[in-house]
This record gives structure tokens, C-alpha cells and sequence, in this order.
């Protein structure tokens, strides 16, 4: 199988994982979304405003830009700012990604991170890199879901893969 092919496999399982906790999130009080429970980021608010600001870098990264910061989880107040900037940012990181190849994932990228330190490496693996992220905080989603007495609901891949990716 082709790197490329399970590059689009991944991130359609990560729109798919997102989308289906942030119907659970819907469900909540503007209160329970942002009342910290712990965690890297102390309430959901706030670890989806990371999971947005991380995949707005990369994709910024990526494009030969330097954002000197993070998008502030204050940005997103309510679920439904979240919900509004992360499609955009999902658009454009599905058109940057629809304009690659084989060769374009082979291809190291060099970026400077926030001390100003340069690192460099192949865009496939920074790609990986910015998935394992997402699924690391989903998890953390997960379990602050539960702390506010949510089940929340199962994002595993195969069972995105059975069910074609939809909701």
C-alpha cells in the first residue's frame, strides 16, 4: 500500500473521530464543555482549542510559514466556535493534502519550532506526528467526557474503516 493511501485512511479517521465526540460535546452545557476536570488542558474547551491550534500549525508549518504561537483556546469561547474554525482549518488541510504525491510525502520540510529551534523532516512523518497528537488528546477527551458523566463515543480506527468513515 502506498504511504499516501494510508496518510488519506488517517486523516479520514481523524475528521471522523473528531466529529463524532464533538456530537457528544453538543450535548453539553456551554458550563460542563468548559469546566475543568483535568487533564493536559483543564477542560474539554480546551484540549479540542489545542487539538485545533496543533493541526492549524502544522498546516502552517507545512505551507513554509512560522507562527511564533498558538491559537489561544479563548478564541473558541463555545463549542460551536470550535465546530466553525476546525472545519475551516479541516478544508484546508484536505486541499493541501489532495495536492500531494508520493514524492511530495518523501520530501523533508524544515520548520522552526518556538525557541526558534530548526528542525527537519520528512512531511510524511510530521503528517504521522500531527495524527498520533490527535488521537493522543481524543483519548484525553474521552476520559474528561467521562469525568462529566458522558459516555463517550468509541473512535477506534477499524471501527471508523466499518463503517466507511460516516457518522
Amino acid at each position: 500500500m502506498q504511504q499516501m493511501s494510508i496518510i488519506r485512511d488517517g486523516v479520514n479517521h481523524n475528521y471522523w473521530a473528531r466529529d463524532r465526540q464533538l456530537q457528544v460535546c453538543a450535548a453539553l452545557s456551554a458550563e460542563d464543555i468548559s469546566r475543568p476536570v483535568g487533564g493536559s488542558f483543564p477542560s474539554v474547551r480546551d484540549t479540542l482549542a489545542h487539538m485545533i491550534a496543533v493541526e492549524w500549525l502544522w498546516l502552517e508549518r507545512w505551507r513554509g510559514k512560522t507562527p511564533k504561537s498558538l491559537i489561544p483556546a479563548d478564541d473558541f469561547p463555545a463549542l460551536e466556535a470550535v465546530v466553525e474554525v476546525w472545519s475551516a482549518v479541516e478544508r484546508e488541510m484536505r486541499e493541501y493534502l489532495a495536492g500531494l504525491d508520493e514524492e511530495a510525502l518523501a520530501r523533508s520540510l524544515t520548520y522552526r519550532n518556538f525557541r526558534g529551534e530548526k528542525w527537519t523532516y520528512p512531511l510524511w512523518q510530521m503528517i504521522t506526528h500531527v495524527l498520533n497528537h490527535q488521537s493522543y488528546h481524543r483519548g484525553q477527551v474521552a476520559t474528561q467526557l467521562r469525568l462529566l458523566g458522558v459516555q463517550p463515543p468509541h473512535v477506534d480506527f477499524l471501527v471508523g474503516q466499518d463503517m466507511r468513515f460516516r457518522l
